[in-house]
């Protein structure tokens, strides 16, 4: 984005900081409404930011374990790429539950205030990485919306042919630039529904959790079908390929999406009978 000497400002994370500022000020508008503490959920949610960051990269390694076996230094080079937002809602989930536990802090009603802020941490997260060019990367396709990467655009390197993973493309004796899903679009507008729909689970609200627990529903079942069968990842579960599409089921991304599917729809009919 901006270089000045060695003073670099990264688009991913320029874009990214400010979602979550963006987001902290939504969420404590929401809880005021609600007639609830904004200025502890500040606290929390800061403390939840940095152990996200550790969650995000720790899930990114344990689904992508062979470079960093071979690497295990780059686990702490973060700023190379390379986090699960999966992680990183069980890494801050768990600063909130703590605080909940700890200090009685309040826990469904600021988890549920948060989801505005997490939508606009996914939009900001695909842009960044689209404008990184080499993160989430799409597999080569042969359909009408395949996009070329320009020659200009060196933070797209290129696919290696037959291989599943883009940390080994610097290996690879032939990259093929495109065309390519842009699975970084397919990402953003995963997070582009789940926007206005954080909002309608807020107004609707019959219990709190319910927004929390439908965001985290419905963001496992919008990304395993509009962006994972479609991303340049290793196969867990190599149920179907097409490499003339691009398309490939299951990553790890999609394995873990099923249990969690599973648990939220329990978690929405527990705290429903509760309430």
């Amino acid at each position: 984005m901006i270089q000045i000497g060695p003073l670099r400002i990264q688009w991913y994370g320029f874009l990214l900081t400010l979602a979550i500022f963006i987001g902290f000020e939504l969420a404590k508008r929401r809880l005021r409404a609600w007639g609830l503490d904004a200025e502890k959920f500040e606290t929390v949610a800061f403390w939840a930011v940095v152990w996200g960051v550790v969650g995000a990269r720790l899930g990114y390694v344990l689904t992508s374990p062979g470079y960093f076996l071979q690497n295990p230094a780059e686990i702490l080079y973060i700023w190379h790429g390379g986090l699960s937002f999966h992680g990183a809602i069980l890494g801050g989930a768990l600063v909130f539950l703590y605080y909940h536990r700890r200090r009685g802090y309040p826990l469904w009603p600021y988890l549920d205030a948060a989801t505005p802020g997490v939508a606009l941490g996914i939009i900001a997260g695909r842009i960044g990485n689209l404008m990184n060019g080499s993160d989430t990367v799409g597999r080569l396709t042969s359909l009408p919306i395949g996009f070329t990467w320009p020659e200009w655009a060196k933070g797209f390197p290129g696919v290696c042919l037959g291989i599943d993973d883009i940390s080994q493309v610097y290996r690879c004796q032939e990259l093929v630039r495109g065309p390519v899903h842009l699975t970084q679009i397919y990402g953003a507008l995963v997070g582009l529904i789940l926007l206005p729909l954080a909002y309608y689970w807020l107004k609707k609200k019959p219990f709190y959790g319910y927004a929390f627990w439908n965001f985290i529903l419905w963001y496992s079942v919008l990304r395993s079908v509009l962006e994972e069968p479609f991303r340049l990842n290793p196969l867990w579960l190599p149920v179907y390929r097409n490499d003339e599409l691009g398309i490939g089921l299951f990553t790890a991304t999609q394995v873990v999406s099923l249990p969690l599917i599973l648990f939220s729809w329990y978690m929405l009919r527990r705290l429903g009978r509760l309430r």
